[in-house]
């Protein structure tokens, strides 16, 4: 959400956060057909992953087929619509780029350094994550994001190749 001053008054934009508009800008960051052995992803195309896809021919993917997965298998389950309409692109983009479970984890925790509630950080997108969202904002969840992909890196020194990508990612969604 930004904010402008027009006159004397304040007008306030609300982001565009339905799936058609968020989909555009994770198909753009995934990008086309990429084989990188150093990626835990491995084969991908448009982001969708051979290992979590296997029965997919990854290689000939059309966009559209990978439009209808994200929505069909990240955008639902993930309950994207039940959140506050400034969290909704970013947390989405999260569960493409991490995965779900993932995902939702790092919100708790960005929902539980509130202090203002203790929520469970199991992974799952459950009433109690979905009802304490909305005291969250978008910068607070981009950081807890941010703080993930250093703590990967750290786990895993090979990763820091695309930990530049991973955080010009975060603070963009």
């Amino acid at each position: 959400m930004g904010r402008s001053k027009k006159g004397s008054k304040e007008v306030v934009m609300v982001e565009n956060t339905t799936f058609e508009h968020v989909i555009g800008k994770v198909i753009e960051h995934e990008g086309g057909y990429v084989n990188d052995p150093h990626d835990a992803g491995g084969e991908t195309n448009f982001g969708i992953s051979k290992r979590w896809f296997p029965d997919l021919d990854i290689k000939n993917l059309t966009k559209e087929d990978a439009i209808n997965i994200y929505y069909n298998n990240y955008w639902k389950p993930a309950k994207v619509d039940q959140l506050p309409n400034d969290l909704r692109s970013t947390y989405f983009d999260m569960c493409v780029n991490m995965g779900q479970s993932q995902a939702v984890k790092i919100l708790q925790q960005a929902i539980n350094s509130k202090k203002l509630t203790k929520i469970a950080e199991d992974g799952r997108i459950g009433p109690n994550t979905i009802k304490y969202s909305n005291r969250v904002s978008k910068r607070r969840l981009q950081a807890y994001r941010c703080l993930f992909y250093g703590k990967l890196v750290t786990k895993k020194p090979d990763q820091e190749r695309f930990y530049f990508g991973w955080f010009k990612r975060a603070i963009e969604v």
